[in-house]
């Protein structure tokens, strides 16, 4: 931002109105003071146009504040709407999880059954192996004490 910038803020659309329903408000006055109307007249229609610009700036405040109160409500409602898709999603993904992890933990003792009972096999071979060497030991040494 430049200096300019910084010392002559852009006005936001609310404050422009204000200075716009303002200036509008003196106007009227002024015209009204400047007129050519005997003194009672003039307080008369000033007080006409008082209370007229009293009651548009109280419809004004009403209209202001049903439009606050349907926002307000309208966050409320996407808020929680938000908070329960969001709740929503975490347990499906909690629910995810521990059902995947039930799958590993049932490969995982499926793998270690097989392993075991691919040990005891070699386990069986090698005995049967051992035994066999065993018994041709001892033939080939019977055999040769002979």
């Amino acid at each position: 931002m430049n200096k300019a910038e910084t010392e002559y803020p852009v006005q936001s659309g609310g404050t422009f109105t204000k200075g716009l329903v303002i200036g509008a408000l003196l106007g009227a006055a002024a015209a009204l003071l400047y007129a050519p109307k005997p003194g009672r007249e003039l307080r008369s229609d000033l007080s006409d146009k008082l209370s007229t610009a009293t009651d548009k700036s109280k419809e004004m405040a009403a209209v202001a504040c049903e439009k606050g109160s349907e926002l307000a409500k309208t966050v409320v409602s996407k808020t929680t709407d938000l908070a329960k898709t969001v709740g929503t999603s975490a347990s499906n993904i909690v629910s995810s999880v521990k059902e995947a992890s039930a799958d590993v933990s049932e490969d995982i003792k499926q793998e270690v059954q097989t392993v075991g009972k691919e040990a005891e096999k070699s386990s069986e071979d090698v005995k049967q192996e051992v035994n066999q060497a065993s018994s041709e030991a001892k033939r080939e040494f019977g055999s040769s004490v002979n």
